[in-house]
This record gives C-alpha cells, sequence and structure tokens, in this order.
C-alpha cells in the first residue's frame, strides 16, 4: 500500500499547498480520499482520475470537497468533441464510484447547476454520469478493488467520518477532521499507519473538533499503531510544523512524519 499526500493544508489552500487530498494505492486499487481546493490539479500531476477505483468523501467543508467538481468535469471533458478540439476520447466509459456522507445527492444538484455549460451539457453532469455517487452510513463497510472502507463516525461541528482502510497489504486509519472521541482509537487500532490531522498547537476545547500535535501522538500510542503522519496544517511555518512533530513525538514512540504534498509513504508489508 503506497500513501500519497496530494494536499495537507487545513482551511484554504496556501503557499503553493493544496488542501486535504490522499491517494492510497494497492495491487488492486486506487483510492482518493477526500479532494478539497488544489487537489484537481496535483492528483493530473500523478494519476488521472479516469483511473481511480474511487473517491471518498469525510464531510462537507470545502476544504475536502471543493474539487470534486472540476474532477467530474474533468471525467467527462474526453466524451465531448469540440471543433478544432482534441478528438473524443474512445471506448466504454467507466462512472467513478463516489462515497460521501448521506444528504449529498441535495447538495451536489445546486453545485452541478453553479456554472452551466449551454453549449456542452453533458459537462453540466458531473454528478450524474461522471460520478456513480454512493451515500454511505457510519460503520457500514463497502469495497473498492481490494480494499475494504470502513467510515466511522467521529465528533466534529459537521457530520465527519474517519475512514478504515484495509487490504492484503496494510492498514490506514484516517481521521479526516475531528476532536479528542474514544471512537479514534477503535478507528486506529492496530493500524499500519495513522493520517491524523493536526491543525492545532494544543488540545481543542470548543465544540468544533480539533486535534493538536500532542492528541495525535496520543491516539497513535493508544492504538498501538505502526507509524504516523500528520496532516491539515494551518501553517507552514517551519517553527508551527516542528511544534507539531515534537509534541506528537513526546506522546508516540513510533516515527512521526510530518505531511507535504508530493510525499509518498509506504504502508504495512510493502515497506
Amino acid at each position: 500500500m503506497q500513501l500519497t499526500i496530494l494536499g495537507c493544508r487545513g482551511g484554504v489552500p496556501a503557499d503553493g499547498q493544496p488542501s486535504s487530498g490522499y491517494l492510497v494505492e494497492t495491487a488492486g486499487a486506487r483510492l482518493l480520499i477526500d479532494c478539497g481546493p488544489g487537489i484537481a490539479v496535483a492528483l493530473s500531476a500523478v494519476a488521472p482520475p479516469s483511473s481511480l477505483d474511487a473517491v471518498v468523501i469525510s464531510h462537507f467543508h470545502s476544504d475536502h470537497c471543493y474539487d470534486l467538481l472540476p474532477i467530474g468535469k474533468s471525467l467527462l471533458n474526453g466524451l465531448v468533441e469540440v471543433q478544432g478540439g482534441p478528438p473524443r476520447r474512445e471506448g466504454e466509459f467507466r462512472p467513478v464510484p463516489l462515497y460521501v456522507p448521506s444528504g449529498a445527492r441535495e447538495l451536489f444538484a445546486k453545485w452541478g447547476s453553479l456554472f452551466p455549460v449551454t453549449t456542452l451539457p453533458l459537462l453540466d453532469q458531473a454528478f450524474e454520469v461522471a460520478f456513480d455517487v454512493q451515500e454511505y452510513t457510519p460503520g457500514a463497510s463497502f469495497q473498492a478493488g481490494d480494499c475494504t472502507i470502513e467510515p466511522r463516525a467521529l465528533r466534529h461541528v459537521l457530520p465527519n467520518c474517519g475512514m478504515r482502510v484495509e487490504a492484503p497489504c496494510g492498514s490506514l486509519a484516517y481521521t479526516g477532521d475531528t476532536g479528542i472521541t474514544p471512537d479514534l482509537v477503535e478507528l486506529a487500532s492496530g493500524a499500519d499507519l495513522l493520517l491524523a490531522e493536526a491543525t492545532l498547537s494544543e488540545t481543542d476545547r470548543s465544540d468544533h473538533g480539533r486535534l493538536s500535535g500532542t492528541d495525535a501522538g496520543r491516539i497513535a500510542s493508544a492504538a498501538g499503531v505502526s507509524e504516523l503522519v500528520l496532516t491539515h496544517f494551518a501553517s507552514s511555518e517551519p517553527e508551527w510544523l516542528s511544534h507539531l512533530s515534537k509534541t506528537a513525538a513526546k506522546e508516540f514512540a513510533g516515527p512521526v512524519h510530518l505531511g507535504s504534498p508530493g510525499m509518498k509513504v509506504e504502508v504495512g508489508r510493502g515497506r
């Protein structure tokens, strides 16, 4: 299993870094988990969207889902032919399974109508044609290639599910956005890698739901994971990132990595 960090910025993109987006590849699957602003471009640099076996969205804050529309339109782009433009892509078209929280269809209907292409109406069908939209239920796992993905409800101001990805070659747990909850340890228990947000420099005491470096390290230790990757950063300042890494390492004895765009991590037996 290989994890590629496409984007690791919390909130809006900044300093040349896209927001959240993570490519997970195994012998039998290629998954995109979350796709905030900038991820459509970052993904296109490493893999064509048509090669994806699934897209999985943790929650509907814009920094985790904003680029669904451009990715959908790029999937459809090869199906249209414009006089003087590239030829239409031949072969059977395969919609990409898109796993999203409940209520997505109403959102997508509004979203897809915002930027109509009246002369090429197919390009307005991202969520009807490009994707096979499937609303998941927390706790109910689903398959994508050789991967089993289990979404688990965590604590955030907007409903968010962390994701557990299990494959013959390894296991990965991803938090999405969350505050402290016992469900985090259950989600990550025994995983080869924990991909954890580390947005804050100290524990979130509000109702919003965020993790710090210290929180991520404690969760990794309690869950007995093999290694920890921090992501969803509020700043790219070296001192800020160093603090997150050091505070996580005080709580977790295993390897602690700071995520960065383009970073690749071998997970599980693939190491």
